[in-house]
């Protein structure tokens, strides 16, 4: 793998969807499909409207209320690409013709939110209830906490690991992968101060340090320092004040993540490693057609001032 020399740190990140990008800018965001007509739509929308609050800007405050707004606009995209990319074009079932009858406009809402609420209760379960539910029968076995949450943190990544090489074998979320492979690529040639076109995005690497897949696997890693502070009498207990610190969990891990972003030196190297090998599962090599869709996704995003999107 060759090494790339960025002319630039943009903060300027995205996020593949269906058939499409969404790219974030300091200014403008953007989303683009590939329609089942072969067109690209396009929409565009304020990054910050009425500008950022203050609790976007403090260091270790700011990772989670950045991440659950990152997770709101990107869902919501998510949502908009299927719409788009005729997704929700099939029939629906019995009980979705009642739920649109009785919903009326608030059906697609509805529907989101609560895909978005068992979204997050099956993370919750996979990643904190589970690992400590199976660590903790070692208990009887093993008395130093911190070894248990080591067992535990390891566990966990195991599982989110196993997770993404399960999905990434699907068909539609190969195709998710390829358009995250594409948005990293476009990114990296803007860093690296080239014209933004197929023929030279394309010769850039699919992976990117400060890419989702990265902070997500920093957040598990971060967790088992945090979590070596919270006691193992009860397990109940321990999941409860698990979910309470894991804006603290979160917010170190943002840090992190921005730290890496923002630097290349021996340090940053050995923290984004892990992250940028994981992205082997969660990217893919894109065609000319997908990487035409990112380019369009990130034009509108680049600020005319030159530097405001500095990272």
């Amino acid at each position: 793998m060759k090494k790339e020399c960025a002319v630039r740190k943009t903060s300027i990140g995205g996020q593949a969807l269906i058939e499409g990008v969404m790219m974030k800018g300091p200014e403008l965001s953007a989303m683009a499909i590939r329609k089942p007509d072969g067109t690209i739509h396009e929409e565009t929308w304020e990054t910050y409207k009425g500008g950022r609050k203050w609790y976007q800007t403090i260091p270790f405050v700011r990772g989670s209320f950045n991440f659950v707004e990152t997770m709101l606009s990107g869902y919501k995209c998510l949502m908009r690409s299927a719409e788009l990319a005729g997704f929700d074009e099939e029939e629906p079932s019995p009980f979705e013709k009642k739920l649109q009858n009785l919903l009326g406009d608030h059906f697609f809402t509805f529907l989101s939110g609560v895909a978005m609420v068992l979204g997050a209760v099956a993370a919750v379960v996979l990643f904190m209830v589970l690992p400590t539910l199976l660590v903790g029968f070692l208990g009887n076995y093993f008395s130093s906490p911190v070894l248990l949450s080591a067992v535990e943190g390891c566990t966990k990544i195991v599982i989110f690991v196993l997770y993404l090489a399960a999905v990434s074998r699907t068909k539609e979320i190969y195709r998710v992968f390829q358009y995250h492979g594409a948005e990293h690529k476009t990114i990296a040639c803007y860093e690296a101060g080239q014209p933004l076109t197929v023929e030279n995005v394309r010769q850039h690497r699919r992976f990117h340090p400060r890419c989702g897949t990265s902070f997500l696997l920093i957040v598990l890693v971060v967790s088992i320092l945090v979590s070596s502070l919270v006691t193992w009498n009860n397990l109940v207990i321990r999941i409860l004040l698990k979910i309470i610190m894991l804006p603290i969990t979160v917010g170190i891990a943002y840090e992190i993540i921005k730290f890496a972003g923002r630097h290349d030196n021996l340090l940053t190297r050995i923290i984004s490693a892990p992250g940028l090998w994981l992205q082997r599962l969660t990217t893919n090599e894109p065609d000319d057609s997908q990487i035409e869709v990112a380019i369009a996704s990130m034009l509108p995003c680049i600020p005319k001032q030159e530097g405001l999107d500095n990272w």
